[in-house]
């Protein structure tokens, strides 16, 4: 593990501006940093909006014992996400290690394929909600949902209390 607290936040095409960007620049005040994980490195992947957002390093290449967290914003980018076995496969060593796994949104569709919502309380976009339940979740419906080492939010409007929560977990 390295000194450094290293955050991991999933990127890809339709991600939502505010759910990349508000927790990247919270993260790097408090000095954390951050890569920008991809299906390819070095790539720029526009959100919803056309926003660029350039990948740091290939899903591929990444290696979770590099991170202490993993953010999966939202937008329709999760559902791309979970298409590429690379992205997948990262998420799915990312809870294996027992990091801390934060999502909001659609950010959960991801994490639906892991098993990191079974049997824990979990929140996100309500129209994902069926899909967390289907994946072993107990849904509520609030601003922010901390759950061992989840952290779970609905939408940008609950930025500030998912930030909040992660820098705790993170001891910042």
């Amino acid at each position: 593990m390295p000194a450094n607290k290293k955050v991991a936040i999933m990127v890809a095409e339709q991600y939502q501006a505010l759910e990349v960007w508000y927790p990247y620049y919270r993260l790097k005040e408090a000095g954390i940093g951050c890569d920008f994980v991809a299906a390819e490195a070095n790539k720029d992947y526009p959100s919803k909006e056309g926003y660029p957002c350039r990948s740091t390093v290939s899903a591929k290449s990444a290696n979770a014992a590099d991170y202490n967290c993993m953010v999966v914003p939202g937008g329709f980018a999760p559902d791309f996400m979970r298409r590429n076995e690379d992205m997948v496969k990262f998420a799915n060593d990312m809870v294996n290690a027992g990091k801390i796994i934060a999502s909001i949104c659609h950010g959960a569709w991801l994490l639906c394929s892991t098993s990191i919502l079974k049997d824990k309380t979990a929140t996100c976009y309500m129209a994902v909600r069926d899909d967390v339940k289907n994946a072993g979740a107990h849904y509520v419906d609030e601003e922010c949902v901390v759950y061992e080492n989840l952290i779970t939010s609905r939408k940008p409007d609950d930025l500030p209390a998912f930030c909040k929560a992660i820098l705790k977990a993170l001891g910042k």
